[in-house]
């Protein structure tokens, strides 16, 4: 379990340190937009009261308040499995990056006023990409595909 404690505190704070440094040290909650290696990469300010992508963006305290229960609830599922079942060293650090990412957006939701601070913006090959995320939502989104797709534990 040390691992799995070691991993969600390292993506949390990445996650939130990362959003420390763009949105306010870098100062891109007042210029909104730079570019750092366009079109690859830039930081776009977004306040996303949604989930991936804006979804459900209308902004609403309910939700806000729904979405943060719902992170926590998750992640103590996830603990609760990794803590009781015999499970691979892959899967406790997919599982550990995804809870690190669901708290680190919660704790977003918590003090940002119900939405979660992204800035990371990726276009390429001509495609722009509207989109923005945060390092939180790359850790959710890699935890979730590697926890569907790890082999499971034949000693079960």
């Amino acid at each position: 379990m040390k691992k799995f404690y070691y991993i969600l505190v390292a993506s949390f704070f990445f996650d939130q340190i990362s959003k420390w440094f763009v949105v306010f040290w870098l100062d891109l909650i007042s210029l909104n937009s730079i570019d750092v290696f366009p079109p690859f990469l830039n930081f776009r300010m977004g306040w996303n009261y949604g989930v991936n992508f804006g979804l459900l963006g209308q902004q609403s305290e309910l939700k806000s308040y729904f979405l943060t229960v719902l992170a926590i609830i998750i992640s103590g599922l996830i603990m609760f499995w990794i803590y009781r079942t015999k499970v691979t060293n892959l899967q406790v650090s997919f599982g550990a990056l995804l809870c690190g990412g669901a708290l680190a957006n919660a704790f977003d939701r918590v003090i940002y006023d119900g939405a979660v601070a992204d800035f990371l913006n990726m276009s390429c090959c001509g495609i722009y990409n509207p989109f923005v995320f945060n390092f939180a939502d790359v850790f959710i989104f890699i935890g979730a595909v590697g926890l569907a797709f790890s082999p499971e534990n034949k000693k079960n």
